[in-house]
């Protein structure tokens, strides 16, 4: 899986549309194999973002827990933990 795609879901707050579409551009960056499309391919491109945002949406909407929504900063602090353990040198 993309490491630039982050889970979104069970979260205080919850996702912001700009968090899904980025995770969407990811998404269909990584499928296509395109960073940037050629202009032939732009408009289809965008059209899959936009589906992929939407259904992510509609996805997030609808999934549900019973498990304490995560915080974000404590997530993040764990993720860096994680990644320092990882990267470190030895």
């Amino acid at each position: 899986m993309c490491r630039n795609i982050k889970t979104l879901y069970n979260f205080e707050p919850p996702a912001s549309s700009d968090e899904i579409s980025a995770a969407a551009l990811q998404f269909v960056r990584k499928l296509s194999g395109f960073n940037k499309p050629s202009v032939a391919n732009q408009q289809a491109f965008d059209l899959a973002v936009r589906q992929v945002s939407a259904a992510s949406t509609v996805l997030l909407e609808t999934l549900v827990t019973n498990a304490p929504a995560k915080d974000r900063e404590t997530e993040r602090q764990k993720a860096r933990a994680k990644s320092q353990a990882r990267f470190a040198k030895q």
